[in-house]
């Protein structure tokens, strides 16, 4: 009777809980949904040695969104994100007709944005996420690469996908073909573009005089070169324009080079480039019945082919670079620098006290909760955008730990996915409070480790990430110690975070360790 009145008491708490944290910001819903309430369990504490272990260049093909711009981290130091892209024919073997004349050539590629109100007159206000930096200008040229993305690797027998580096920026600076493309005489469009939050609108006039007004969420849209697109397409062999991988041959697609402008800071975006397209309008001659009259077409090329995300680090702050180039992996190191893209990430090792998980097995604990809380260091972290997650995995066989498969993904919205797991943000709680702590729950490795005398204590890994859903591994241009592939969704996050590492220097309340909440057995 009593352990059916607990166990209901439990439910219903637990209950209470995940329908409050339903209603809060993803940020805060993972340190609280489970709260701190351990119904009295006892409480074991490990020590971990964790440590600091650079990345390096790598594999950033085809990634699900790209960095572009110019993002400086007084923490890290400053990233400049280039981009090269191919392109593909919206449309197999178009039929041009006769004297084709381009009206106008538009890139467009969507930002991530938020719609935050609806004017009277139709019009809509966005505010942009994924923007780092202050919103100041950057200088952005885009050329013709005359570099071909080949889709297999020779030194595979062309059995695996080729690999494109985040520090192969000088490749597609050689292969850059003539002029800037995007040579408007606004510099809004090249010397200093901006990522512009305002809706996108467009006017169009019918032959009968009606004007409709067209509007768009706020993307990237730069007018680009007619007489490059009539010649290059428009005038194109029509073998050339056959099939795509004919045309990628030919047309080898896009180098978005980005540069400081004087006196600005710049900024960074996070887009979706396979989203983007050009579309290319023009006219051409119909003739019907011995009449000629002039015909308006479109033509679009879409930015689907294989692209790879370039990356200049420079003014890399002095601190992170001795700590990621002189890891302490006896004891751990004081502070561990997570830096996405070709950053750095952590180690860490459970149980190194010799004879310690040997002696938790021996004694029969049920596990019932296991927790690895990161403690932010905001005085280094001060001025600096922070990671709204971090990720953690099995590095020895560069997979996901257990606790990850088994909590819940959401297919709509991957920012609100693996809660249990977590490794969000904690903040202050107050407006635009600053972080405070990482936690992630391993309950069931930890479980698994007690339990089963053969499992391995495998090494795991720490690393910001973009995207929690995204599991799959990025190749390292050179393998480090322990891997040759890093998690792919922290090639894809810009930004850093510095933790209290496990040294024994750190003070006690900031130290890294293993929570183990435990019942004993009957």
């Amino acid at each position: 009777m009593y352990n059916t009145s607990f166990f209901k008491k439990i439910l219903i708490v637990a209950g209470v809980l995940f329908l409050y944290s339903c209603d809060k910001d993803y940020n805060e819903i993972g340190a609280d949904l489970l709260g701190d309430n351990h119904f009295d369990f006892l409480q074991y504490t490990s020590n971990v040695v964790a440590y600091n272990q650079k990345i390096g260049p790598v594999d950033a093909s085809n990634l699900a969104v790209n960095a572009l711009g110019i993002y400086n981290d007084p923490a890290f130091g400053k990233t400049t994100a280039h981009f090269a892209t191919q392109l593909n024919l919206g449309t197999l073997a178009p039929t041009i007709g006769a004297n084709a004349v381009v009206d106008s050539v538009y890139l467009s590629v969507p930002y991530f944005s938020t719609l935050k109100s609806t004017n009277t007159d139709g019009s809509h206000v966005y505010e942009l996420d994924s923007i780092y930096g202050a919103q100041a200008p950057i200088k952005l040229s885009i050329y013709e690469s005359n570099y071909y993305m080949r889709d297999l690797d020779p030194a595979s027998g062309f059995q695996e996908a080729q690999s494109f580096y985040t520090d192969q920026t000088a490749i597609f600076e050689n292969a850059k073909v003539g002029s800037r493309l995007n040579n408007s005489t606004s510099v809004s469009q090249n010397d200093a573009f901006f990522f512009d939050p305002k809706e996108i609108v467009q006017k169009t006039t019918a032959t009968d005089g009606k004007v409709t007004t067209t509007r768009s969420v706020p993307a990237m849209r730069l007018k680009l070169n007619n007489s490059f697109f009539a010649s290059k397409i428009l005038s194109a062999p029509a073998s050339k324009l056959a099939t795509n991988d004919v045309f990628k041959d030919y047309f080898r697609g896009l180098y978005f080079k980005i540069e400081s402008v004087s006196g600005s800071s710049g900024s960074m975006a996070l887009m979706n480039f396979k989203a983007g397209k050009i579309t290319i309008s023009y006219t051409e001659d119909l003739v019907t019945n011995g009449v000629t009259t002039r015909v308006p077409k479109t033509m679009d090329l879409n930015l689907t082919g294989n692209s790879v995300n370039l990356l200049d680090q420079t003014d890399v702050n002095s601190s992170y670079t001795n700590a990621v180039n002189n890891p302490n992996t006896a004891s751990g190191d004081a502070n561990l620098y997570l830096k996405g893209g070709e950053g750095a990430m952590t180690v860490i090792d459970l149980f190194k006290t010799p004879g310690e998980l040997d002696l938790i097995r021996s004694k029969g604990w049920l596990i019932n909760e296991a927790n690895l809380i990161f403690h932010i260091d905001a005085a280094k972290m001060a001025s600096s955008n922070e990671p709204n997650r971090v990720y953690l995995y099995d590095l020895t066989n560069n997979r996901p730990v257990v606790d990850y498969y088994l909590d819940v993904t959401n297919a709509s919205d991957a920012k609100k996915s693996k809660y249990v797991f977590s490794g969000l943000i904690n903040k202050e709680a107050v407006t635009n409070g600053r972080g405070q702590t990482y936690k992630i729950r391993i309950t069931n490795q930890i479980r698994n480790l007690v339990k089963y005398a053969d499992s391995t204590n495998v090494k795991l890994g720490l690393v910001v990430t973009e995207n929690i859903a995204d599991a799959s591994f990025s190749k390292l241009k050179t393998a480090n110690a322990f891997s040759s592939k890093v998690a792919k969704s922290s090639v894809m996050n810009p930004l850093g975070t510095i933790l209290y590492g496990s040294h024994p220097s750190v003070p006690e309340d900031k130290r890294l360790k293993l929570q183990i909440y435990y019942t004993k057995p009957n």
